[in-house]
């Protein structure tokens, strides 16, 4: 094994089997997602409140994120000729427009997760290439749109990101499923798999199936490619490196991250979250609220009047550094990163972690055939001297 496999959606080709996680709010922006995509990777961009500490961001947030976003795109195709992606959440309000924007700017592809993006192919105008990939954390989701686009659209999805419950930020799970086998990834993946096949091959179209959540090194993407999976994602690994483009509190707080600061947390959003615990996450679970104002109504299902938070404000300035007011997300293997290096070193690890896996398997398996091999041949030759002294 030589070589590392690549990743296809449609006619876009990828030179590494790996998609960089879209982590907001400004984690993953044109630089980190331009520097992935030029080491033969996906670069994704995190759409969600890109223009949020812009000076109109207060007074117009819905203008001022659609032009960030568009900027964002602009800046990260002048940085790299490879394939750029978006990630949008469906939760947000502005979910429409986003989607709008990133067509407009001829994105290669649009991840849409936080909610199933039943509408998502109604949006493609006529000679648009953008592919679309739903992220979702079950088989049962996969059939729903499936089934939704097609009978809407014709439209078959170009692919799937299953996120599992080892994931960093906001999770599709109920807290009680987070520890359960019958959610562990490498199932989910399995399951969304059998379903997916159905329709590959009723319609004769390569549906690629992308393991996302705990996946951080190379002997984990052999696992699930082996699974059957295209492709992998990982986010916090690419969190913590040079080109980021979060500040570099952020990142130092995610390496001093001990295996227990690693908690759910119940997210302003409705839903669970990984994150990095510090002393603004202790206090809002002490019940002391922060007390803000909410210009933004970002996430539809957000409740400002009851939320102790405001999850915008507390992640943007965990981005920007300033813990005390903020916290940051993390995958449950966050606390296993101990150096920031660059997204060449982290690829090119990744790259002969995953050919190494994939050797030792092999000699594993030669010298397993070679000791069975022997066993049976000492067990013929035991034979033919039985055989010997019985007829003698």
């Amino acid at each position: 094994m030589n070589a590392f496999p690549e990743l296809k959606f449609g006619n876009l080709c990828s030179k590494a089997a790996i998609i960089q996680g879209g982590m907001g709010i400004g984690v993953s922006l044109s630089g980190l997602a331009a520097a992935v995509a030029n080491e033969g990777g996906i670069g994704v961009i995190a759409a969600a409140m890109t223009g949020i500490g812009k000076p109109d961001s207060g007074s117009n947030i819905d203008q001022s994120n659609i032009i960030s976003l568009k900027q964002e795109i602009r800046l990260a195709r002048a940085k790299t000729s490879g394939i750029i992606g978006i990630n949008i959440m469906v939760a947000l309000t502005s979910f429409g427009d986003q989607v709008k924007a990133a067509l407009e700017e001829k994105i290669d592809i649009i991840f849409a997760g936080a909610g199933l993006p039943l509408n998502l192919p109604g949006y493609l105008q006529k000679g648009d290439l953008t592919k679309l990939v739903p992220i979702i954390s079950s088989a049962r989701a996969a059939k729903i749109i499936i089934q939704k686009w097609l009978k809407r659209y014709s439209y078959l999805p170009d692919g799937f990101v299953v996120e599992g419950p080892m994931a960093g930020g906001h999770l599709g799970f109920k807290p009680e499923q987070l520890d359960n086998p019958d959610f562990c990834l490498e199932k989910l993946v399995s399951e969304v798999l059998v379903e997916v096949k159905k329709y590959e091959n009723k319609y004769q179209k390569r549906i690629p199936v992308i393991a996302a959540g705990g996946v951080y090194n190379g002997n984990d993407i052999r696992k699930y490619l082996k699974l059957g999976a295209s492709g992998v994602q990982l986010g916090t690994r690419f969190a913590v490196t040079h080109e980021c483009d979060a500040d570099l509190k952020f990142k130092q707080a995610l390496i001093n991250a001990k295996k227990e600061d690693l908690v759910i947390i119940k997210s302003p959003v409705g839903l669970p979250g990984r994150a990095v615990s510090n002393q603004f996450l202790q206090d809002v679970k002490k019940g002391n609220k922060k007390p803000f104002k909410c210009p933004f109504h970002c996430i539809k299902t957000c409740d400002p009047e009851n939320t102790p938070y405001c999850i915008s404000l507390a992640l943007v300035n965990a981005k920007k550094g300033r813990l005390k007011h903020g916290f940051a997300f993390a995958g449950q293997n966050a606390y296993r990163v101990n150096k920031i290096m660059s997204v060449k070193e982290l690829m090119d690890d990744l790259k002969h972690e995953y050919i190494s896996a994939c050797n030792t398997h092999i000699n594993n398996a030669i010298l397993s055939s070679a000791i069975i091999s022997s066993i049976q041949m000492q067990g013929q030759t035991h034979g033919n001297t039985c055989d010997s002294h019985a007829k003698a």
